[in-house]
């Protein structure tokens, strides 16, 4: 891929227009997790150094599009960007109807662009109105590097200069290192409650890694297709047939599926509920699986242990319960313990990453869920043929 990046243009004096992904978890009228806003600091702060005036977008949740609602205004970031870059952050609302003022060196926030009408299906007049806001777009939202909208592809079709921002570039040589020349040997650990939802990269992943471990709802699904009962723990019946073709087709072409041996299982889906470890052959007809067992935990870490690469999508267990967080948890102090290259991505990772405090040993950590996936499973994605065509 080739692209524009940051350092290819002079910035000063420009209006600089930067699409983040500054979508983070807000509860209570707090922010609960600002990981997102962090990894953009060094962006921002690029360049405003560079005496440009500087013009930050993202979306934030899901409101109705073109409908103002306070629950998802991006006020919030506006506040936190104050204090991180330590100059006043203006929250600007109006800037469809007219253009925001700016010094050299000066940043402010526009709202929530998800409340513009036409965001969302990448309306050719609003990303023209995006575009006229600015002399450079600078795409470094990740995140929706899979979306065609306004604000991630339109807009960029239309500005004088474009170019891919810093994060956007270190999560995408991080994944085509993963993708196109991985170290071996290699494992993929893709865990979650559905197989439905990563029918394509379970598929792809197999036949990229030497070992594929299957974690969570996913892992349960495995099991049942290798004839073992999972009692009423989640997991697709209907997928059974593609899991076990899967495991034969692995096998053929030499790749490992790690199952579990022993689990923790418990009579209900509650943080208090009574658990015990039971092999997997032990699986009684009114137990739920929700998390893997010490001996399980050990045979993926030798594994881990083993790998020069490791991809982890998806966690192990139910780690939001503490009784059945220790898989999740262990697995991930694995993977930061080996000498391995990682990389690792989706929400829930992400959740159970800064959880366990286990960032500083990941060699990667994708801001993106749905992008991370598209990457693994395909190599591309929509907002590289908008960059690509701007060289």
């Amino acid at each position: 891929m080739k692209y524009k990046t940051l350092d290819d243009l002079a910035l000063r004096g420009k209006r600089v227009l930067i699409r983040l992904d500054l979508n983070v978890p807000v509860k209570g009228g707090r922010v609960m997790s600002t990981a997102r806003i962090d990894l953009s600091l060094p962006t921002i702060r690029k360049a405003s150094e560079a005496g440009a005036k500087v013009m930050l977008m993202s979306h934030l949740g899901r409101p109705v599009e073109g409908q103002f609602a306070k629950r998802y205004s991006l006020n919030l970031v506006a506040d936190i960007l104050s204090d991180l870059l330590g100059q006043e952050v203006s929250l600007i609302d109006d800037y469809l109807s007219q253009e925001p003022k700016l010094g050299r060196g000066q940043v402010v926030l526009l709202e929530n662009v998800r409340f513009n009408e036409g965001e969302l299906e990448n309306r050719e007049t609003l990303s023209r109105r995006y575009a006229s806001l600015c002399d450079v777009f600078v795409m470094d939202a990740f995140g929706v590097a899979h979306r065609m909208q306004s604000s991630t592809y339109g807009v960029g079709l239309f500005a004088r200069e474009v170019c891919a921002g810093p994060l956007l570039v270190a999560e995408v040589e991080a994944l085509s290192r993963v993708f196109k020349h991985p170290s071996r040997p290699m494992v993929a650990i893709i865990g979650g409650s559905k197989v439905s939802t990563k029918l394509v990269l379970l598929d792809s992943m197999m036949k990229k890694v030497d070992t594929l471990i299957p974690g969570g709802g996913i892992a349960n699904t495995f099991l049942a297709a290798s004839g073992l009962d999972v009692g009423h723990s989640v997991h697709e019946p209907g997928l059974v047939e593609f899991s076990a073709d899967l495991i034969q087709s692995a096998r053929k072409l030499g790749k490992n599926i790690l199952l579990p041996d022993d689990v923790v299982v418990a009579d209900r889906f509650a943080a208090e509920a009574a658990f015990a470890v039971k092999s997997v052959l032990d699986v009684e007809s009114d137990d739920m699986i929700l998390d893997i067992g010490p001996m399980t935990c050990e045979k993926y870490r030798n594994t881990i242990n083993a790998s020069q690469t490791i991809v982890w999508n998806g966690p192990l267990g139910v780690f939001e319960f503490e009784a059945f967080s220790h898989g999740t948890r262990e697995i991930g102090r694995s993977i930061c313990a080996s000498n391995s290259y990682s990389v690792a991505g989706g929400g829930e990772t992400l959740a159970a990453i800064e959880q366990n405090n286990l960032a500083d040993g990941i060699s990667c950590i994708s801001t993106g869920g749905g992008a991370f996936l598209e990457f693994l499973e395909s190599g591309a994605l929509p907002v590289f043929a908008m960059l690509e065509q701007s060289v």
